[in-house]
């Protein structure tokens, strides 16, 4: 090698040091004014009033005000894709569930415009909310093994709605379908709250939805509840078994998880203070009992666990994909 180009080489790694120690110094007196904290979905929806809960309590942790930016549209990908975009100073942040990082990019590829593995730095999760399989009250099932039975005895008969062609409720569904071995055929609809009202009514058989959505309507007997999706039950709704209690489905893991992610580059000390702000307000005990009210289990996953965890979940949503031949485009 060259001396010119071994000088070229020690200017650039010394610039690429000084740029860090820049990036590091900065970050060490962060915050300095209002954080963005972008929500991909409309205002007033299970991912928003999560993110509204911890919001305040995040303020007062990291001393400046952290504000919710409602940047709806296309399953979460429009705001995601903002966060991607943005400046990576810890000014604007995602606050997300899988839909737009690990499912929107296997079921509608040309839409999504941003890398989740590359174009974002997982900070954590908050916490994990499972779903539930339900079904209308006149079924002759009363567990889901006799519901799998009910189902395998009249293949093509049952049906089952969701929030649409490739949502996260959609990819546990069709894992349900696939782990059962049944034949149940697809609904989509465009809300879940509208496929709550459709069971409840017996207009559809059955359907898989967030249990904080459900969980007034299985109280009230309107509607059956099968199983939660999580690999134990759910604290907010103790007798509802898990849908991996039933033999065929051993080891059935579906949860929705809740984090927070930054564009790539964040300096570390930011990401930090971040991940020290959320591990302090998923053991306050206030925030926990808000959280368990709307069935959210408060769970940090911080830094390389939560990339390894994003990883897995994509394999396993990725293999669910492929095998339904599931295409929202």
């Amino acid at each position: 090698m060259s001396a010119s180009r071994t000088r070229l080489r020690s200017i650039a790694a010394a610039f690429a040091l000084c740029a860090a120690a820049i990036g590091a110094a900065q970050a060490q007196g962060y915050p300095t004014k209002p954080i963005s904290l972008i929500v991909p979905f409309s205002a007033g929806g299970g991912v928003d009033a999560t993110a509204r809960l911890l919001t305040p309590k995040l303020g007062e942790l990291l001393k400046q005000p952290v504000v919710i930016e409602n940047v709806a549209g296309a399953a979460g990908t429009i705001g995601a894709q903002k966060v991607a975009r943005a400046s990576a100073d810890g000014y604007t942040l995602l606050f997300a569930v899988a839909s737009p990082l690990n499912v929107a990019p296997l079921v509608a590829p040309s839409a999504v415009r941003y890398d989740t593995f590359k174009d974002f730095v997982p900070v954590a999760t908050v916490g994990t909310s499972p779903f539930v399989l339900i079904g209308k009250a006149s079924l002759p099932a009363q567990t889901t093994a006799e519901l799998i039975k009910l189902a395998k005895s009249q293949p093509g008969k049952l049906n089952f709605g969701t929030d649409g062609v490739g949502t996260s409720l959609h990819i546990t569904a069709e894992m349900f379908k696939q782990r059962a071995g049944i034949d149940i055929v697809h609904v989509p609809y465009k809300s879940g709250p509208q496929v709550l009202t459709d069971v409840a009514g017996g207009q559809v058989d059955l359907a898989v939805l967030p249990l904080t959505l459900a969980q007034p309507f299985i109280r009230e007997g309107k509607v059956r509840a099968f199983g939660v999706s999580s690999p134990a039950r759910s604290p907010s709704a103790p007798n509802i078994p898990t849908l991996g209690e039933t033999p065929e489905l051993k080891g059935f893991e579906m949860d929705s998880w809740l984090g927070v992610l930054a564009p790539a580059g964040t300096p570390a000390p930011v990401i930090a203070a971040w991940v020290a702000a959320l591990d302090t307000i998923t053991k306050d005990p206030e925030i926990v009992r808000k959280l368990g009210e709307v069935a959210v289990k408060p769970q940090l996953i911080a830094g390389p666990a939560f990339a390894d965890y994003l990883a897995r979940e994509r394999k396993a949503i990725a293999g669910v994909v492929q095998a339904a031949n599931i295409k929202a485009e």
